[in-house]
């Protein structure tokens, strides 16, 4: 399986996280049927959120986009862990929420960090319907929260 989730990742030179633990009353993800609906992924690494604050306001676009993608990269461990990456056919919805400064309206952008990685990792089943919303607050102050659903074989 040289050319499957894995590989595609490898070659990014990424490698799944560990599942982030959840910081409520929740589980990271739940299969219901040929679906799993992913818990809302903060940029956590090694148990540290990887920045706090506002986009457009101490955290830049650019930043995080790079945030996302390790939002997204967290989705697909709490996948990967629930039922293999593997046994994904197909990216179905992503909702990438964005903590925003007034005026700042590229959340867009921002949440091309957590699809660009989706659609290499996955070529054309990595396409996805998707919502970019920018909102005043996310827990623990992360600049950006991800929630995935995937259709699994």
């Amino acid at each position: 399986m040289s050319n499957g989730p894995h590989a595609k990742l490898a070659e990014l030179g990424l490698e799944l996280p560990e599942v982030v633990p959840p910081v409520a009353s929740y589980v990271p993800a739940v299969q219901s049927g040929q679906h799993v609906y992913v818990s809302g992924q903060l940029p956590i690494a090694e148990g540290k959120m990887l920045a706090t604050g506002k986009v457009g306001a101490g955290i830049s676009g650019e930043q995080a986009k790079d945030l996302a993608q390790r939002c997204a990269l967290n989705a697909l461990a709490a996948v990967d862990s629930l039922v293999g990456l593997e046994n994904v056919v197909k990216v179905v919805k992503l909702t990438g929420f964005v903590a925003s400064a007034p005026g700042f309206t590229g959340q867009p952008a921002v949440v091309n960090g957590a699809s660009d990685l989706l659609g290499t990792v996955f070529g054309e089943a990595g396409r996805h319907a998707r919502s970019a919303v920018g909102v005043a607050e996310l827990p623990l102050d992360a600049p950006v929260e991800i929630e995935l659903i995937v259709e699994v074989a």
